[in-house]
């Protein structure tokens, strides 16, 4: 949908055929209950300025984001916030960890400076900590819940440049990059949809539940084709690509408590169990007693039926949470490829491949795979067609 925005900003009609029932891929609206739940909870930083550039583009209100500067809670205690004076200040008065520790994440935070936030040899996320001795209670809740939550990987197999280069622009950005951008509305209506009336309204078309399943013929009848697939599709539209690669879990359980359950913090930190984060819906959407457990990445969650992990989740919340009842219903989504596993020296594809243009989160160069990975590889991709035009 970044792509298509992109080219019907410039004029050039074009088709977009969606496999799906509603466009957006991971992120976008489904129905459960009776009830529209997004099947994902994605939470933004302030760095994605692309896709926050296309979203004014395509006409998404300002109001259906809450912008929150940069700040981590969890329900025992731990707190860091980079605003009102910046990173360094608040690293040196995080809540619940030592003065030593606070410190040392300051001269490692300054030894990533020093390095442009880049090294020379890619390892994982789990031996830069431990060359740093970030070890401690800083990695266990702010170090460890960033890496998860940006590269969707385990801190043992996650690249150290993938995560570098996500804390270079929002740590090490400018303030606002490093701020917290939450949905207020559901994740169709958020980007895709809008995209879609952008596209139609400048002559293009959307067709949904259209599922290519060979390029030849679309060579045939279109002048340019982008592809944007999940990259586990590749082998069946492109199978000479020498892609290999294995894939990371994103699960997320909805909890629907009545309606005056509340959290004190639209996003509270969890690092004491299975889920990492849940979400207060109600303070974000409105969905009054509905909160949302995150789980990312690989894990022992991947062994339960739905029932167990909504039970584990509501055990987990339970013990955070003072005074919470039993939930009314529950349902878990699972993306069990949710983005592929971003380990050290991982190989990317290159756009131009087999007389089409490629676009998905996985392509891009230096990126972890986030939305807005996503979107600058749809955006890199339109620009090459409109070069050629």
């Amino acid at each position: 949908m970044a792509a298509a925005a992109t080219l019907a900003e410039r004029g050039i009609p074009v088709t977009v055929l969606e496999s799906g029932p509603v466009p957006g891929g991971r992120a976008r609206r489904v129905t459960a209950h009776g009830h529209e739940l997004d099947n994902g909870q994605h939470i933004f930083v302030g760095a994605y300025t692309e896709l926050f550039r296309l979203m004014r583009t395509v006409g998404v209100p300002a109001d259906a984001l809450l912008r929150i500067p940069f700040e981590v809670r969890y329900a025992n205690g731990f707190a860091f916030r980079s605003a009102p004076f910046g990173l360094a200040l608040g690293l040196l008065f995080a809540k619940g960890v030592s003065v030593g520790e606070r410190l040392g994440a300051l001269r490692f935070m300054a030894a990533l400076r020093r390095r442009n936030f880049h090294l020379a040899r890619d390892v994982t996320v789990k031996q830069l900590l431990e060359e740093h001795a970030q070890q401690g209670t800083m990695r266990h809740y702010l170090w460890e819940p960033l890496c998860v939550s940006a590269l969707n990987t385990p801190l043992d197999q996650a690249s150290a440049n993938a995560f570098l280069a996500a804390l270079r622009d929002t740590l090490g950005g400018g303030r606002a990059a490093s701020d917290l951008v939450l949905p207020r509305i559901d994740l169709s209506r958020l980007f895709p949809e809008p995209a879609a009336q952008f596209v139609r309204a400048r002559g293009g078309e959307l067709r949904c539940q259209s599922t290519v399943r060979e390029l030849d013929s679309l060579k045939r009848e279109y002048k340019r084709i982008i592809v944007a697939v999940g990259p586990h599709q590749l082998k069946v539209l492109l199978p000479e690509l020498p892609l290999d690669y294995t894939y990371q879990p994103i699960y997320t359980c909805y909890l629907q408590y009545p309606d005056g359950t509340r959290l004190d913090f639209p996003m509270l930190g969890m690092a004491e169990g299975l889920v990492q984060w849940v979400f207060d819906r109600g303070a974000l959407l409105g969905e009054k007693g509905r909160l949302a457990c995150v789980i990312s990445a690989q894990g022992d969650h991947q062994q339960m039926t739905q029932d167990e992990l909504a039970e584990t989740c509501h055990r987990e919340l339970s013990r955070a949470l003072r005074g919470l009842g039993k939930p009314l219903w529950s349902q878990v989504i699972a993306e069990k490829r949710a983005t592929i596993t971003c380990m050290p020296g991982l190989r990317r594809p290159e756009m131009r491949t087999a007389g089409v243009l490629l676009a998905g989160d996985y392509t891009d160069p230096e990126y972890p795979p986030t939305l807005e990975a996503a979107v600058r590889s749809g955006v890199r991709a339109a620009k090459a067609i409109l070069e050629e035009t």
